[in-house]
């Protein structure tokens, strides 16, 4: 299988199934003499763990992290870091009735077709726990942006049309909320809105946003490899992921040119010149501006749910058929960590990439 390793210099390879004996990653061109224990990646992990709530998979998982190479005395060593979290929860039996059943939503059908065999327990590689390798990943690159003063959050903005109101936005409250909202009145009216989703045994999609600070100017290659283009890269390969924007997103394409642009504007104490707005979501050109960077993820309602459905069969024919197990009602809550995880790893190699734009960088490692 091609496709599981992303990146340029900062690389991350992911590997595993969701009921196969662990889920892991391999990092390479992790610099040398950044300092990292396993409870730097953890305090990640715990933030996408199964069974927090009743809004998430009641697979209880601990997903501890272990990490098996490339760490020395407490530092990374520069040689690949290779991390494992095994599997401790699978109910394989619940996926035996699916057997012979493409599930509506799913990757199953596309799989048979290309492979000629699937995992059924889950969905092998496609399963949602393929992201552990993610966010392990991420948090290595979020610690190594974070000692260059940049800060990667994501949040739940959106769930089933209840969306947040920046105005109420209060980072306190979003370290305590089940659904990772940050705007406790529209926390409420979501959980209010899920409660209605499982007594009716359906599901709901959502947004998620990440807003990156401390952001230099000049992050991004000016052609294919265009930040926002490599933001959608790593965000569509999520799981589920239907739509990616950045800054203003759609709403750009109702906009003015003079609404759109965003103009400057002087400090009257400083003098210094910063902009009046951010539609552009801190990229232009496909390279930072030097303002804050606003991306934001689009995901569809989870596919495994209780009611019955019409669906295709190994046999060539349409059956009926009721998805048991434990799945989300809502994927986002648990997503956000993995949206948050996907940017720092875009963002870091990006970053090292940077370092052969100048002259006088090379000059500056090689004096």
């Amino acid at each position: 299988m091609a496709g599981s390793t992303f990146g340029t210099l900062f690389r991350v390879t992911t590997w595993g199934e969701s009921h196969g004996g662990g889920i892991g990653c391999v990092v390479d061109g992790c610099p040398a003499g950044l300092e990292l224990s396993e409870e730097d990646i953890q305090k990640y992990l715990d933030r996408r763990k199964p069974g927090q709530s009743r809004y998430t998979t009641g697979r209880s998982e601990a997903d501890r992290v272990r990490i098996l190479s490339g760490v020395f005395e407490g530092k990374t060593e520069g040689t690949p870091i290779s991390l494992l979290v095994e599997n401790t929860d699978q109910r394989s039996k619940d996926y035996s009735n699916l057997k012979n059943l493409y599930r509506p939503g799913h990757a199953d059908f596309g799989f048979d077709e290309k492979y000629g065999l699937r995992d059924y327990r889950g969905g092998g590689r496609s399963s949602g726990r393929e992201t552990i390798g993610r966010v392990a990943a991420g948090a290595i690159a979020a610690k190594a942006l974070s000692q260059l003063g940049i800060r990667l959050r994501a949040y739940v903005k959106a769930i089933g049309g209840i969306e947040c109101d920046p105005a109420r936005y209060d980072e306190e409250y979003l370290k305590t909320s089940p659904l990772q909202m940050p705007d406790p009145d529209a926390d409420k009216k979501a959980r209010e809105y899920l409660n209605g989703c499982i007594r009716d045994l359906d599901s709901s999609g959502g947004v998620i946003e990440c807003v990156i600070d401390g952001m230099p100017a000049g992050v991004g290659e000016p052609v294919f490899d265009k930040l926002d283009a490599l933001f959608g890269q790593a965000l569509f390969s999520i799981g589920a992921v239907k739509a990616v924007e950045v800054g203003d997103g759609v709403l750009a394409a109702a906009a003015r040119g003079h609404e759109n642009n965003d103009q400057y504007a002087e400090e009257p104490e400083t003098g210094k010149p910063v902009k009046m707005t951010n539609h552009a979501g801190g990229i232009l050109g496909g390279m930072t501006d030097g303002s804050q960077v606003i991306v934001r993820a689009y995901f569809k309602p989870t596919p495994s749910i209780a009611r019955e459905q019409r669906a295709l069969g190994s046999d060539g024919h349409v059956h009926t058929m009721t998805i048991t197990g434990r799945h989300d009602p809502v994927i986002v809550p648990r997503a956000a960590v993995v949206v948050e995880c996907m940017c720092a790893v875009t963002v870091f190699d990006l970053l090292l990439r940077g370092m052969t734009s100048k002259m006088e960088n090379l000059e500056k490692i090689y004096p």
